[in-house]
């Protein structure tokens, strides 16, 4: 049952780390439920923009977001007295993120992350760096998954997410503090399959971008999100999730959103890629974090590692980093041998 808008929250101050355009959504969401927010960002103009015209130009052009929302560029000052804090840096600077908020991290925080990927050097989820940089057991890190477009979060469109810890009671709390009558909230206890999902479905998004991109059609690109949610399955087996978080939010919700609307950095990526454009020119163009860029290689040797065939992950490895077209990518895809789908 989700909470009527009127229902007074626990008022709690909120820090959230960084200012992007997901990290944005989610302090509009807290701070719309009466909490004091405070987001935390390495930009003064931006810091400047989100305090005294409550916009964030750059990453959510159009949004008003709430006049009780704030930014500073002081990590100390966002941080201090914080009851709940929200890391949504992306997963290449997350461990840099939390080493230097760990000194300032209350012990009895709750903390969450809403980040889609893996680390490059390790291929540990962001629980487990968030976990090693605040030293807290991992059970208590919160993770934020689900169909959720940063753009529609803020307009108060409804979005349904998860929210998944080991220790239940850390989701709950993550929980109640987020839930509104625009924003319902569901907990998980499975982080594991949370994070994967969360992570491998950017992966797949790419690919329904190319197909897109390409003029294969709606048959080719149900075709990649079905075949898509089984490596994410695979993976996820492998790794001690459990089956059906990746029939939810986390797995075939997030999916499915992420594969098929332009919001989705990661399906215009791909649709940029098969008009012919280099890599490098694409994220130049896009100017944001394309996770899937970087989860494709973190997924390719964590297939490795595991022993899982992940046929998608594999073609566009060799799409993004060893030179190979899009068209001969899909072709490979569709003259694989014969097998039994299950």
């Amino acid at each position: 049952m989700t909470i009527p808008e009127s229902s007074p929250h626990k008022r709690l101050k909120a820090a959230v780390l960084v200012a992007g355009s997901w990290g944005t959504a989610l302090a509009s969401v807290l701070a719309s439920n009466g909490h004091e927010v405070v987001m935390w960002t390495r930009g003064q103009a931006q810091a400047d923009e989100i305090r005294e015209q409550h916009t964030n130009g750059k990453y959510l052009p159009g949004a008003q977001l709430p006049s009780g929302l704030t930014a500073t560029t002081n990590m100390d000052e966002a941080l201090r007295d914080a009851q709940l804090v929200l890391f949504a840096a992306p997963s290449s600077a997350m461990r840099q993120v939390a080493a230097a908020a760990a000194p300032m991290v209350a012990r009895d925080a709750v903390v969450i992350h809403a980040t889609k990927g893996f680390e490059i050097d390790t291929l540990e989820r962001m629980s487990h760096v968030l976990a090693e940089e605040l030293g807290r057991p991992q059970q208590e890190i919160v993770v934020l998954s689900g169909p959720s477009h940063a753009e529609e979060v803020v307009k108060k469109l409804p979005t349904t997410v998860v929210v998944a810890s080991e220790a239940e009671g850390f989701a709950e709390k993550a929980q109640d503090a987020l839930i509104n009558s625009d924003f319902r909230v569901y907990t998980n206890r499975d982080v594991t399959g949370v994070e994967v999902a969360g992570a491998i479905k950017n992966i797949i998004a790419l690919g329904t971008g190319l197909s897109d991109g390409l003029g294969f059609g709606d048959n080719a690109k149900a075709a990649l999100i079905t075949r898509g949610l089984a490596e994410i399955g695979r993976l996820g087996a492998a790794m001690g999730a459990n089956m059906m978080t990746f029939a939810g939010l986390a797995g075939v919700g997030d999916l499915v959103v992420t594969c098929t609307s332009p919001h989705s950095r990661n399906w215009r990526a791909g649709s940029m890629l098969a008009s012919g454009l280099s890599l490098d020119e694409v994220l130049h163009r896009m100017g944001m974090v394309v996770e899937g860029v970087r989860t494709t290689r973190s997924a390719k040797a964590l297939a490795a590692r595991y022993g899982v065939e992940m046929p998608i992950t594999d073609q566009l490895y060799e799409v993004l980093f060893q030179g190979k077209t899009p068209r001969e990518a899909v072709e490979s895809l569709m003259m694989r041998d014969r097998t039994n789908e299950l």
